[in-house]
C-alpha cells in the first residue's frame, strides 16, 4: 500500500473515531471540505505542515496518520 493510501486510510479513520464530518474537519482547519475528501480518497497528497494542522485538529500525533498497519494490528482491530 502506498503512503498516501495509507494517509488516506488513516485520516477517514481518526476523523470517524473523532465523530467529526468533512466538513467540521474542514473547518477546524481553515481547509475546504473537496480538500478533505481529495485527501481521504487519495486524489491529493498532503503537505508536512497539513499532515501536522489536521493531527492537531484530530488531537493525535502526526505519525498516527502515517503509520501502516501491521498483520497482527489489523487482527486486533
Amino acid at each position: 500500500m502506498q503512503i498516501r493510501e495509507v494517509f488516506a486510510r488513516n485520516l477517514r479513520k481518526a476523523r470517524n473515531a473523532k465523530g467529526l464530518s468533512q466538513e467540521a474537519l474542514a473547518y477546524e482547519a481553515g481547509i475546504d471540505r473537496t480538500y478533505i475528501s481529495a485527501l481521504e480518497r487519495g486524489v491529493y497528497s498532503a503537505t508536512i505542515d497539513m499532515v501536522g494542522k489536521l493531527a492537531a485538529v484530530l488531537e493525535i500525533e502526526p505519525s498516527a496518520l502515517l503509520e501502516r498497519q501491521t498483520r497482527s494490528r489489523a487482527r486486533k482491530a
